[in-house]
């Protein structure tokens, strides 16, 4: 059972601070990776909740592995957001502010595969043709957008 999972036996849906890392994979077409996400049906950036022991860098390997199948060589942290625009219900009526560490996947390898049911599809779309996405991902994607192309 997941730190959250655990947490949510004890406060039900009541707003909670999660603190996880959320990974920008971009293929050599300068596209980004997204996750058609299974509780909401929307487009969402790889990542997730940091378990009890981890570092950041582990919750976003773990999370890409979990999410992609996919591996990097290292991650490059893109920057630290967190406040109002993070607050984000879910359709089961949990609550939550989140924290993001939002890292680039760097030397990124692997057979692009779900292994996990938080995933519907994963697809690379292009930064100007990008599908409708969850509040938090179209947030960090909105505040990071000068930077994906560089990346």
């Amino acid at each position: 059972m997941s730190y959250i999972s655990n947490l949510r036996k004890y406060i039900g849906h009541e707003p909670l601070i999660n603190i996880g890392a959320t990974v920008i994979v971009m293929n050599d077409k300068n596209e980004i990776l997204l996750n058609l996400r299974s509780d909401t049906n929307t487009w969402g950036i790889i990542g997730g909740g940091m378990e009890l022991g981890e570092s950041l860098e582990e919750t976003a390997a773990r999370e890409l592995m979990e999410e992609s199948n996919l591996t990097a060589e290292h991650f490059e942290l893109i920057d630290l957001l967190s406040g109002e625009e993070l607050y984000f219900k879910y359709p089961n009526g949990d609550e939550t502010y989140t924290v993001i560490a939002l890292y680039h996947a760097i030397g990124v390898s692997g057979k692009l595969k779900i292994n996990d049911d938080e995933s519907c599809k994963l697809q690379y779309f292009p930064i100007d043709k990008l599908p409708p996405l969850e509040s938090r991902a179209e947030y960090v994607i909105n505040k990071i957008r000068n930077k994906l192309w560089v990346l």
